[in-house]
Formats: C-alpha cells, sequence, structure tokens
C-alpha cells in the first residue's frame, strides 16, 4: 500500500497533464481532419476518430500498467526488447502488408502493427544500457562503433521497407552520445556534412569537388607548419569526397523519384504547386488561413473539403492552424516545448546513468518528430511522413510515444532507489 501511495506521490503529473492534454487535443483535432456531417458521432468505431479514442484509452492503460512494474524490469529486460524488434522488423519484411509504397506494417487482423514505432523506445533503452554499463566510455572507438551499430541495425532495417522519414528519426540518437561526453567536433563535422549534401544536390558534384579542394589548398598554405592541422585537412578532404559521390549516387539511384521531388522542392529546384507541390501548397493555406484565432472547430474549409492529404495523420498540424489559428497552434507548441524542458529536467536530476541516458533519448526522440512534423507542414523541412506525436492518428505511434514516455516517468519515481 505505500509502494502505491508513493507512486502516485512521486509521478511527475506535470508530464502526464501535458500528455493527457495533447492527447485529447489529437482526437479532437483528428474528428475535424475526418468529420462527416451525416456521421457526426464523435465515437464511432468505424471511423479515425472513433478508433483514435479506443488508441487513447489503451495507451491510458499501458501507461498505467507501466508504473505499476518494477523499474529494474526495464533495465534488465532491455536487450529482449531490443531483439523483439529486431525480429519484428525483418519479419515485417517477409509477410508485412505495404501500404503506399512502405512495407512497414503487419496485419493483426483488422489492426496494423507498425514495428519501427516501437523500435523507438527499444533502441533507447538498449542504447541506456550499453552505455551505462559501467565500463565504457563515449571517448572510446570501441564504445562509439558498438552504439552506432546498436543505432543503425534498426535504421537499416527500417530503410529497407523503405521507411526513410522513420529511420531517419535514430540520427537523433546522436544527442545523447554527445551528452555522455562524445566530441563536439562530431557535431560540427554532422553540420558541415548536411552543408556538402544539400550544395551536392544543388549543384554538380564536381563543382562542390572543386571548392572542397580550394578550401583545403588554403588551410594547408595558412597551416603550414602545423603538421596536425594538415593531416586532419588531408583526411577531411578523403571523407568529403567520399561523402559526396556517395549523396550523389543515393540522391539518383537508391531515392524513389516523389523523395527526390520533395526535396528539390525545399530546396527550390522546382516550383509545382499543382504537382509534386501540391501537399505541403495545401498545408501552408491551410495554416495561413486559419489567421489569429482560427476559423473555429469543425468550420476549417481546407479541412472539411480534403484539400489537405493525410490530415488526420502527417499533416495533422494543419487542422490545429486552421481551425485554432496562430494562437491555438502556439498552445500546442508551447505544450510540446515544456514537455521537452521537463523532460530534460527530469534527465538531469537522475541518478543513475542508465535514467538519465534514456531520459536525453526520449527528448531526442520527441524534439526530431515535433520539429520535422511541425516543420515539413509550415515548408521549411522536406515532407518525409512521419506522425506528431500525440496528436497524429494511429495505435502504433500513439502506443510507442506512451511507452518511450512512461518508462522514463517510471525511472524518475523511483529514482532514489535505482542503482
Amino acid at each position: 500500500m505505500n509502494n502505491q501511495r508513493s507512486l502516485f506521490f512521486n509521478v511527475d503529473w506535470f508530464i502526464i497533464l501535458t500528455y493527457i492534454t495533447l492527447c485529447i487535443i489529437g482526437w479532437f483535432n483528428i474528428h475535424a481532419a475526418v468529420y462527416d456531417p451525416l456521421n457526426p458521432s464523435i465515437i464511432d468505431f468505424d471511423t479515425n476518430y472513433g478508433k483514435q479514442f479506443f488508441f487513447i484509452i489503451s495507451a491510458f492503460m499501458i501507461g498505467f500498467a507501466i508504473l505499476l512494474l518494477d523499474s529494474r524490469f526495464f533495465n534488465t529486460f532491455s536487450p529482449v526488447f531490443y531483439g523483439i524488434t529486431i525480429i519484428l522488423l525483418i519479419l515485417v519484411l517477409i509477410i508485412g502488408r505495404n501500404v503506399g509504397g512502405n512495407q512497414a506494417w503487419i496485419p493483426i487482423g483488422n489492426f496494423r502493427l507498425q514495428p519501427s514505432e516501437f523500435a523507438k523506445f527499444a533502441t533507447c533503452l538498449m542504447l541506456a544500457k550499453y552505455l551505462s554499463s559501467g565500463t565504457t566510455k563515449v571517448q572510446d572507438i570501441k564504445t562509439q562503433l558498438i552504439a552506432a551499430l546498436i543505432i543503425l541495425v534498426p535504421t537499416a532495417l527500417i530503410l529497407l521497407q523503405p521507411d526513410a522519414g522513420s529511420a531517419l528519426t535514430f540520427s537523433s540518437l546522436i544527442l545523447v552520445l554527445y551528452r555522455e561526453g562524445l566530441s563536439g567536433y562530431f557535431l560540427l563535422i554532422e553540420g558541415l556534412a548536411i552543408i556538402l549534401f544539400v550544395l551536392t544536390i544543388l549543384y554538380n558534384k564536381y563543382i562542390v569537388l572543386v571548392g572542397v579542394l580550394a578550401i583545403a589548398g588554403l588551410c594547408i598554405y595558412f597551416y603550414s607548419k602545423n603538421r596536425q592541422m594538415i593531416k586532419v585537412t588531408g583526411w577531411g578532404v578523403l571523407f568529403s569526397i567520399l561523402f559526396i559521390f556517395s549523396v550523389d549516387f543515393a540522391y539518383n539511384k537508391i531515392l524513389k523519384p516523389h523523395q527526390r521531388n520533395r526535396i528539390d522542392l525545399i530546396l527550390g529546384k522546382v516550383d509545382d504547386p499543382r504537382g509534386i507541390g501540391y501537399n505541403l501548397n495545401q498545408s501552408k493555406i491551410a495554416i495561413g488561413s486559419g489567421g489569429l484565432l482560427g476559423k473555429g472547430y469543425l468550420q476549417g474549409t481546407q479541412t472539411k473539403y480534403d484539400f489537405v492529404p493525410e490530415q488526420s495523420t502527417d499533416f495533422i498540424f494543419c487542422t490545429v492552424g486552421e481551425e485554432w489559428g496562430f494562437l491555438g497552434s502556439s498552445v500546442v507548441i508551447g505544450l510540446y516545448l515544456f514537455l521537452l524542458i521537463r523532460i530534460v529536467n527530469i534527465a538531469e536530476r537522475q541518478r543513475s546513468s542508465m535514467s538519465r541516458i534514456y531520459g536525453y533519448g526520449v527528448a531526442s526522440i520527441l524534439f526530431f518528430h515535433i520539429f520535422i512534423n511541425i516543420g515539413m507542414t509550415i515548408g521549411l523541412i522536406p515532407v518525409i511522413g512521419i506522425p506528431l506525436p500525440f496528436l497524429s492518428y494511429g495505435g502504433s505511434s500513439l502506443w510507442s510515444f506512451t511507452i518511450l514516455l512512461f518508462i522514463l516517468l517510471k525511472f524518475d519515481s523511483n529514482r532514489m532507489g535505482i542503482n
């Protein structure tokens, strides 16, 4: 009895209330996105919003069940969770159902399970367990390689589906390694890689290569007496050449035409509001038409007349922008900011290194989803198709985000007793 009482006293209710609020906001906006005047009931299990109601209730039950478990359960069984998700990611490639060009779902009756969503919390747990083992240092090459392997195995399997959006989510876990002592140079390298990626797509690869060689020549000229700098420059040139040709090959040979089109659209290489830019154009029209206070619940014309595709899933933020306006959008973004800041604060107050590392994993995954999803609806990021946490329609995504968050809450509620 005392344990149950301490559970409810120690759990972070600010996060739980924020989580519940976001789920409810999501439910009402899913109802608005697929609203049918001939079937106005908000609870109808033949509709997306009726199904989402079931997903939300079951997610609450999953979260409550997690809080009742011993926190050591997740530490002990993290390799098991990781192994199961890897098996499921392999299985989906064999028996999975292809939807929209991605073989990412395992059919279970009328429900479709998406293993890539559950791989996120399992990978965070496994990474946290490995990095907190007491025998690892992020500064060591061996530790970096094993940590990279833990992240890259599910990433590679998800890319085979192919689901580039979900696969890219795992790249955010580099922030966990950075918090644990990874050199800031790696973030600098990642930033330079992004610049090279954009330049290689915008211009001929040989022009970019000449630019890299010119910069390298200047570095060697000004640091001709610094052997270490010359060595670093040489390695930098080598990796830059390999990266430029890899990007060119991947862009032209691996990416599908619609994926290249989305990148070209954002980078301004093409302007086709009626063709490849239709989704993005309609999304921006929907959000912009909401004005300051929005058009009102169920009053959005872009929403009501189905102008924006996938509006209850990837583009749910359009409904928020159109019907609730700038003010409503700001409230949603504010709730997300509060949630992220609170998660980071929780991570920092942990006595257990595993809990801290896992907390930063949760923050990284959620931040990536929020930033990319909202960014793509307003035209800042290419459309890559990932859900907005707790708002987008879907059982797998809601359950996986719930598990991701509530495991952290469990770690935090027992932080005084975790070794």
